[in-house]
């Protein structure tokens, strides 16, 4: 005679087999209507951005054509502008928005790096909620702001405290008074870059904090308990852990420093000539450049350059974006290979 279930064990693999009050599980399963809309939806999704991006490319090459024709990528490096000439490059645009980014990075990394730090290792309970929301409220200044800010306060200080001080230190060392050199009027490629890493530094921080809190307690905990101090913990335990988000973080900071206008505009000078390498020099970046002079470009080889400016921003951009994701897979075909 054959074995038989327990009543509530046979109650339980009935239920199972029936699904709830009876049906069978296969009525249970979504209207297939439902998925498919659901797909069509996010296909179509993909599939507009996709052709909002070709879209993009595809009007800023037929606006730049004239100027393509004209100078060919000879215009990457060719210095002069001179709309009365009608000649133009964008070197010293070009030269102004890598610099001031540059600048910038090199300012806002150590400095969000630091933030996020505290607000997740160091900070007491009772400082971080109100530190990380005063943090954030820099992201809500207008660009403006900064920009009136920079040239009616922060220049003249640069000017009297930084810049004259530097010429005097070092303006007679034979290979750093390059850098230096130029009348110290604080507008220029470093006041620029400096305004953006303020700007830059809100994002990126807020982004580093918010990976640093994802790592999960228990691996910290354990560094911790092996003895290792809040510097390795953070350099050997979370870094390694969250170095996606850290360096998108980073993009993310490059990418509004690469693209930010009326800031930069206020501060770098709007100067269309090249005439040092100097930090002190007044120089022009590709955004400031198309904000002045795009409304009154006459239409032809003028108004074809501005937007050959434009492309070329957009490469820029592209650039690092890909750089950024090679970086990450070099990352993380390291992994697992040091011990």
């Amino acid at each position: 005679m054959a074995a038989t279930l327990p009543a509530t064990q046979y109650d339980k693999d009935e239920a199972l087999r029936s699904g709830p009050l009876g049906r069978p599980p296969r009525m249970l399963r979504a209207a297939p209507w439902a998925d498919t809309a659901f797909s069509v939806l996010a296909h179509s999704a993909a599939i507009v951005t996709l052709l909002l991006l070709a879209g993009i490319i595809g009007s800023l090459i037929v606006g730049a054509a004239p100027a393509i024709q004209e100078y060919g990528l000879s215009f990457l490096w060719r210095s002069e502008w001179d709309p009365v000439k009608n000649q133009y490059g964008g070197l010293v645009m070009i030269y102004g928005t890598l610099a001031t980014s540059l600048i910038a990075l090199v300012i806002a990394v150590p400095v969000s790096f630091g933030i996020a730090l505290f607000l997740t290792e160091l900070s007491p309970k009772w400082l971080r909620r109100p530190l990380g929301t005063a943090i954030e409220l820099l992201a809500a200044v207008p660009s403006i702001v900064y920009g009136m800010w920079g040239l009616l306060v922060f220049s003249p200080v640069l000017s009297q405290y930084v810049q004259q001080p530097l010429q005097r230190l070092i303006g007679n060392t034979p290979v750093l008074k390059q850098l230096v050199s130029g009348a110290p009027v604080g507008i220029g490629i470093l006041s620029a870059g400096i305004i953006l890493a303020i700007m830059i530094i809100p994002f990126i921080a807020a982004v580093m904090r918010d990976v640093f809190e994802v790592t999960p307690p228990l691996l910290k905990e354990s560094a911790y308990g092996l003895g290792s101090t809040t510097w390795e913990v953070v350099f050997k335990v979370v870094l390694p852990y969250t170095k996606t988000g850290v360096i998108g973080g980073i993009m993310l900071g490059l990418g509004r420093a690469l693209g930010e206008t009326m800031a930069v505009t206020f501060v770098i000078g709007n100067f269309n000539q090249l005439r040092s390498l100097s930090l002190f020099e007044a120089a022009n970046s590709i955004t400031s450049a198309l904000a002045n002079e795009f409304a009154e470009a006459s239409e032809g080889l003028h108004q074809a350059s501005l937007i050959y400016l434009g492309l070329v921003l957009f490469f820029i951009t592209f650039v690092v974006l890909s750089l950024s994701k090679l970086l990450l897979a070099q990352l993380k075909k390291g992994e697992g290979t040091k011990t």
